[in-house]
């Protein structure tokens, strides 16, 4: 189980920015909106959660997320979708 760090990469890398949902294996979920808040490691990946207070994407605080944690990948729906 898990992902690797080129598959995460290539969603916080492509452009444009599509932004997708981390699924974890205790059934959290993250939605990654800004590719400037992850760092993808070898085995771990550092979210940002966004600050409320900015509009630009400016880190609260961070996360640290095992790659093995990580069940699934999705692109999350475009908000013009419909």
């Amino acid at each position: 189980m898990g992902v690797r760090p080129l598959d995460l990469l290539r969603f916080v890398q492509e452009r444009p920015f599509r932004p997708f949902r981390l699924t974890l294996t205790d059934g959290r979920t993250m939605d990654i909106h800004h590719p400037e808040l992850v760092i993808v490691g070898q085995s771990t990946a550092a979210i940002g959660i966004p600050s409320p207070r900015y509009a630009e994407p400016v880190s609260d605080r961070l996360v640290e997320v095992s790659l093995l944690h990580v069940m699934q990948l999705e692109h999350l729906p475009e908000a013009n979708a419909g």
